[in-house]
């Protein structure tokens, strides 16, 4: 497999980024078991963006998910990211790669990765949320706003934080954080335009009708406009 990135893919992934709406992040093995079922139930629910975030299997284990991850996102004409790894992020031939505050730098990654693929990074107060904003990224995340046990030990930041994004981050952002369908319409009222979700769609009984309401809460602040 080549280390080097399509150079045709960059406008195309712009493109996909910013149109996006709705961003899933899900492990390898879902419940251990193949994710092929809820990738596919997620996507064809009107998810725009994959996340895999494996943070206890081996390499092998995560480059063979990231296979179908692949696959399905092709399929659904949708972005594929993996967190934290930009190395990973080229073994898996995904587009892109989510940092956190503690990975490596996103102009290094940058550096690693090329123009083409899309960098994304997590804030989680105003003053990195500032700081962004000459960071060469293509979108944060402003967060946890709720906690949540995928973010275990961090507090939730409130919805003031999206707000603040909303009235000043740099890039597109999406919000996260304990987002359901029960509450994103109060982020989508404190002027979140994308959302980013693990549980919501992951435990649902159904992850298909749970993307699609989460679809419901964007569009009742008006999908086609890009904000936030």
């Amino acid at each position: 497999m080549s280390l080097a990135p399509p150079e045709a893919d960059g406008p195309l992934r712009r493109e996909r980024l910013r149109t996006a709406r709705l961003y899933f992040v899900c492990d390898a093995l879902p419940r251990g078991e193949d994710p092929e079922p809820l990738l596919d139930a997620a996507l064809s629910g009107g998810v725009d963006i994959v996340q895999l975030r494996e943070k206890e299997l081996g390499r092998e284990t995560i480059e063979r998910s990231a296979r179908i991850f692949r696959r399905l996102c092709d399929t659904y004409s949708v972005l594929f990211v993996v967190n934290d790894d930009p190395y990973l992020t080229l073994s898996c031939d995904a587009d892109g790669v989510h940092l956190g505050q503690d990975d490596m730098a996103v102009r290094e990654a940058r550096e690693v990765l090329g123009p083409d693929a899309i960098i994304g990074l997590s804030t989680h107060s105003k003053e990195q949320i500032a700081a962004a904003a000459d960071q060469p990224a293509d979108y944060i995340s402003v967060g946890p706003i709720w906690e949540t046990p995928t973010k275990e030990g961090r507090p939730g930041v409130g919805l003031g934080l999206v707000s603040e994004a909303a009235r000043n981050a740099a890039h597109p952002f999406f919000a996260i954080g304990g987002i359901d369908p029960s509450n994103a319409g109060e982020a989508v009222e404190a002027g979140a335009r994308r959302l980013c979700v693990v549980r919501a769609i992951h435990d649902a009984e159904d992850a298909s009708a749970a993307a699609e309401s989460l679809r419901e809460a964007l569009a009742a602040a008006g999908e086609a406009a890009p904000g936030g």
